[in-house]
């Protein structure tokens, strides 16, 4: 299991409230164009700033930043990508900014 899960079994899906809750959220959701180096594509997804309040706690850290997430979990989030994106890395300062990458196809 990857860091990327924190140590979790498996993704935790959302309530239905919780759903309720940040639907209003994900047409503001940004994503930026594709960077990439020899081996990786890359991309980070900017969430409106205020959905991190409706984003339930256990998706997040013992600090409140968002951890690292299962793709069934960024998805439920209103995170809309095509296949293979691993959500890699989250900057502590700007906690709304989530950074994906996949690998580069052949």
């Amino acid at each position: 299991m990857s860091r990327a899960q924190g140590g979790r079994r498996g993704p935790r899906k959302l309530t239905d409230s919780e759903r309720h809750h940040l639907e209003e959220f994900i047409p503001e959701i940004n994503y930026s164009a594709r960077y990439s180096d020899d081996t990786h594509e890359y991309r980070h997804v900017m969430l409106p700033k205020g959905m991190l309040d409706y984003i339930p706690k256990d998706y997040k850290d013992e600090n409140g930043v968002l951890r690292l997430l299962f793709e069934e979990e960024w998805r439920g989030l209103g995170i809309t990508q095509s296949l293979g994106w691993e959500h890699y890395e989250v900057h502590a300062p700007e906690p709304h900014i989530l950074l994906f990458k996949r690998l580069k196809s052949a």
